[in-house]
């Protein structure tokens, strides 16, 4: 009797409601982390320290093998703490889809800047729309799950088919202002890329 209790607060519309939110919100902040690695024309750590390298066979994200600072507005440096990984690192950072030439003065790695020209800002404005997608669609699998949970909850009888439309009707609601904020983090970027 003790487990039917514990699922019953468990398996409330608010509890998925609740969960559904945070899921969402997760969703958001990890969009808003992925554009903080998209260039704007100004030099900042951000744009490289996930920068994937192949550190002795295992992908490894840039900012755990090497120090990363901006020094001023049109460079990045980068400081392997391991002079084995310079090659990679800098093989990396050419194969990324953000178009760095680093160069290698066998003690660090430095990463012009250059200003983004017009039909560089316009592939990053794309680049920008995919990530923004992804972000929705992420939050749309969100809502998916929240849905298919509430339906089970209705089959099972664990509640009414009026509970139900109103969690649903919420779970919409909560989808449209995540994806409205995601469109606002997007603007914003796109508004940031194309200041010349």
């Amino acid at each position: 009797m003790a487990t039917s209790n514990r699922n019953n607060q468990r398996d409330t519309p608010e509890a998925v409601l609740a969960e559904v939110e945070k899921k969402m919100g997760r969703s958001v902040e990890a969009l808003r982390r992925e554009l903080n690695s998209l260039r704007t024309g100004r030099a900042t750590p951000s744009l490289i320290e996930n920068v994937s390298v192949d550190y002795y066979g295992v992908p490894t994200p840039l900012k755990e093998i090497a120090s990363i600072s901006a020094p001023d507005a049109r460079a990045i440096l980068v400081q392997p703490w391991d002079k084995q990984s310079m090659r990679e690192i800098e093989k990396s950072l050419m194969k990324s889809e953000m178009g760095f030439n680093p160069s290698n003065d066998g003690n660090n790695i430095t990463v012009p800047i250059p200003p983004l020209n017009t039909e560089r800002r316009q592939e990053l404005v794309r680049l920008l729309k995919r990530k923004i997608e992804d972000g929705k669609v992420s939050i749309r699998n969100v809502r998916r799950d929240g849905q298919d949970t509430l339906r089970k909850m209705e089959r099972d009888k664990v509640i009414s088919q009026d509970q139900n439309r109103r969690a649903q009707d919420q779970l919409q609601k909560s989808t449209d202002s995540h994806t409205k904020i995601v469109d606002q983090v997007g603007t914003a970027k796109e508004t940031e890329i194309m200041q010349v």
